[in-house]
């Protein structure tokens, strides 16, 4: 047995209209096209599916089950209908990101809560880059946005340049490197140096800093959130090396000193990676834009 969408929306049509001339104006049709829809599927059916005898014209047993079925289906595919015209309008979607930097989430909360409210219908997710390979899953298409760091030639990747930042250093107010103007590689070697817990090739202390230069630091220790190394950093168990938007809760605070890198300034600049053609979505083309003025607003506040 065939049985096609319009005539489950048949079926629902007479039901609700109970006789074939109302229905017929119900699905805009004549009379005699939506009759000969009936007998045909009857004759599919092998049995009546409306007893004729009955005004209004009401459903059989078989009428009855199919009906069932339209009513189960029929919404399901006309919310499927929905989504994919809001889809096609751009007005929904989905937003899978990958985070390559532990110290993001600080700018990217207000920037995806001022998103959530331009976009309720785009399916938000996060998924922390440094727990799996995010420019291969950016391939795949499990995420649609990599914020990273670096950018380099990848094909079918577009690199959207963010916002500058400062990789910035940070140290207890009594720490002996208070009193400089800058902090060189050198002065790390007796210093115990605290970083997330990601490769070093992700930590700009080490590829702007102190790899360039060859120098270890006296120590190396790590810790998950940024609120933790910023109290092992005031207790003077080591000090750190975070991006300057961190910087706007101690900037001031009296248990904390915070000097630039050199002796040349360090900048670096974060990226929005997506896959190319996905760039000019306008739910995804409005997050670049949030990412790209939202951080800079917490640097003010330097």
């Amino acid at each position: 047995m065939y049985i096609e969408l319009r005539h489950l929306r048949t079926i629902r049509a007479i039901h609700q209209a109970g006789g074939l001339a109302r229905a017929a104006d119900l699905l805009n049709m004549t009379q005699s096209a939506l009759s000969h829809q009936v007998a045909g599927l009857e004759a599919q059916a092998g049995m009546e599916l409306f007893v004729r005898r009955s005004k209004p014209m009401r459903l059989s047993a078989a009428g009855y089950r199919m009906l069932k079925a339209a009513e189960r289906i029929l919404p399901e595919m006309d919310a499927m209908e929905e989504e994919f015209r809001a889809l096609r309008s751009g007005k929904s979607g989905r937003l899978h990101i990958a985070i390559e930097c532990h110290a993001c989430f600080d700018w990217l909360f207000p920037v995806l809560d001022l998103f959530r409210r331009a976009w309720p219908e785009v399916d938000v997710d996060i998924r922390a880059g440094f727990a799996f390979d995010a420019f291969p899953a950016l391939h795949r298409e499990e995420v649609d946005l990599v914020i990273a760091s670096e950018a380099g030639p990848m094909p079918g990747v577009g690199f959207n340049p963010l916002f500058d930042y400062h990789p910035t250093f940070v140290a207890a107010s009594n720490n002996p490197l208070a009193d400089k103007d800058f902090i060189t590689a050198e002065d790390f070697r007796d210093q115990v140096l605290i970083t997330y817990p990601v490769g070093r090739d992700k930590l700009d202390v080490f590829s702007e800093i102190l790899t360039p230069a060859k120098v270890e630091p006296r120590a190396h220790r790590t810790a998950e959130l940024t609120a933790v190394i910023l109290m092992l950093v005031a207790s003077g168990r080591g000090v750190a090396v975070l991006p300057d938007w961190v910087m706007r809760e101690v900037k001031w605070h009296s248990d904390y000193v915070t000097k630039p890198l050199g002796p040349d300034p360090v900048t670096k600049r974060m990226y929005g990676a997506t896959r190319e053609e996905d760039v000019a979505k306008p739910y995804i083309a409005h997050f670049l834009r949030l990412a790209r003025t939202e951080p800079v607003k917490l640097q003010r506040d330097l």
